[in-house]
């Protein structure tokens, strides 16, 4: 029996505010705690679509923890929570009504490329950040 998904991120590759946001939790981790799969490689679409949401367009990245599927504001916190302080104080974003959190996620995720750009070619992490499938 596999061990849940715990610890991983599932994001974007081609948008550039996703890929640094990868890059910022590489070295904001520390511990090693967070890994990473792009939407676009065969396991992130597989996590995408077992989560409801469709790896060709991804509207929200997912972060997964203790074997769920966390999206938009909810996932962000998760992720936040797995940071050292200062980033960890970010959970207090909690307290914020989820509609309003979700709101403005949504309309990062709506604009994001317009407002950040695209890259020609999906982002992948080092090694040691990189999810890989389970084995069958």
């Amino acid at each position: 029996m596999q061990p849940p998904l715990d610890g991983l991120m599932v994001y974007d590759g081609v948008c550039r505010f996703c890929s640094t946001a990868v890059r910022f939790v590489l070295w904001a981790d520390r511990a090693g705690t967070v890994r990473f799969a792009p939407s676009q490689s065969e396991h992130g679409q597989a996590l995408c679509r077992s989560a409801g949401v469709d790896p060709a367009d991804p509207s929200t990245f997912l972060f997964y923890e203790g074997g769920r599927a966390l999206k938009a504001s909810d996932g962000v916190i998760a992720l936040f929570a797995r940071l050292p302080a200062p980033w960890r104080w970010l959970t207090a974003l909690a307290a914020v009504p989820r509609p309003w959190r979700d709101a403005a996620y949504a309309w990062l995720a709506r604009n994001r490329y317009r407002i950040f750009g695209r890259r020609r070619t999906c982002m992948l992490p080092p090694a040691r950040g990189l999810s890989a499938p389970p084995p069958a």
